[in-house]
């Protein structure tokens, strides 16, 4: 072959390589194009129901009022057996709008399994509605130890067209009569918190008179700087007991956990670090746990905690200070008055502990403070 037939074919496969690229790049560029429009979709979406600071905002009109009845719905389990609405009839639902491809899903689920006994003995059930194959939610429960019924989501269902603009988690609490009784809540936290709030209810008998959750004047928010914080006497985990009283004259960091809380097994280290290092600049701490002593104990061993655990009783001390959730923690200073809205999450609480340290700090000359 001479050079100029040599020179012709090296010319036609490099523009052979070059229509290839150029149609792959293309293509590249119409997949990207449709990513960042549904991205933006998504985003205004977003927007709409949650404001700059992650706090939920007015929802779409699609939200179910209080009061409303709640479509019927009917669908298979991951058993192949038909669960229909009326099936349930006579007790309260909560529906949570359910994906197993969804971290924050999976990031309550064992605590959501944790509280169906709980929920048995309310006459309450946990409805997941499921997206995804039967195989995938099938090996999720199991390792979640869900054994609530998860429903898989078909294209017709009228219930989840009520969930269609939420996205997962999102959830209904419905009453005795399939209608709504509690607004929709949307995001892990608030459906894990709605879900203790039922689970945390002692006596399903209505008296004369009493409310609904959704119409309880009982404050679930937490309750406001300039409160006086609610004393209290409990057991440590040594069983000497341990007051409020026991800290007047000096600033407390209250902070509610629970041994089966993730974010909660995320801040232990954290907060013991911070008391170990500067329990001596006038911050006490004091740790309220719920549920078995022996679980607590051993957390506080993990994470060689120097401060009290105090346990309460199911909510007793948390439904005083107006808050159903873990971790959460209040600010009390030495009057005993909460000088702070309750910091909810382990960021919030770490914010808080160390903000105060870095106030306290400037007013002390020569004390050096670092996180």
């Amino acid at each position: 072959m001479n050079n100029q037939a040599l020179l012709v074919l090296t010319l036609a496969m490099e523009s052979a390589m070059l229509i290839s690229f150029c149609t792959l790049f293309y293509q590249l560029l119409k997949q990207q194009g449709r990513i960042l429009l549904r991205l933006d979709d998504l985003e205004q979406g977003l927007m709409s129901r949650v404001d700059g600071k992650g706090s939920r905002t007015e929802l779409a009109t699609t939200e179910l009022s209080v009061g409303t009845p709640f479509p019927s719905f009917s669908g298979l389990d991951l058993s192949g057996r038909r669960v229909r609405m009326e099936d349930l009839a006579g007790r309260r639902l909560l529906l949570v709008h359910w994906s197993v491809e969804c971290s924050f899903c999976a990031a309550i689920g064992k605590d959501l399994a944790l509280l169906e006994d709980a929920f048995t003995k309310q006459r309450a059930q946990l409805v997941l509605f499921g997206h995804g194959e039967a195989t995938s939610n099938r090996k999720q429960a199991r390792q979640l130890g869900l054994k609530s019924p998860i429903l898989l989501a078909t294209d017709g269902s009228k219930a989840l067209e009520v969930f269609n603009d939420f996205g997962t988690p999102a959830a209904y609490l419905l009453d005795e009569q399939g209608r709504v009784a509690h607004h929709l809540v949307v995001g892990s936290d608030e459906v894990l918190t709605l879900a203790r709030q039922v689970a945390a209810e002692t006596n399903r008998k209505r008296l004369p008179g009493e409310r609904s959750l959704a119409e309880s004047r009982i404050e679930r928010n937490g309750l406001k700087a300039g409160t006086q914080a609610p004393g209290f006497r409990l057991p440590d985990l040594s069983g000497r007991t341990v007051s409020l009283e026991d800290y007047r004259g000096r600033k407390l960091l209250l902070v509610f956990t629970d041994p089966h809380c993730g974010p909660c097994d995320q801040i232990a280290p954290e907060l013991a670090r911070l008391h170990r290092q500067h329990q001596a600049n006038g911050l006490a701490l004091v740790m309220v746990g719920r549920g078995d002593a022996d679980e607590n104990r051993k957390k506080a061993r993990k994470n060689e905690f120097d401060f009290p655990v105090v346990l309460q009783k199911n909510w007793e001390l948390s439904k005083q200070y107006g808050i159903f959730a873990t971790p959460v923690a209040f600010l009390i200073d030495e009057a005993g008055v909460i000088s702070c809205d309750v910091a909810i999450g382990a960021d919030s609480i770490l914010e808080l502990a160390k903000g105060n340290l870095r106030v306290m700090d400037h007013s002390s000359v020569g004390t050096s403070l670092s996180f």
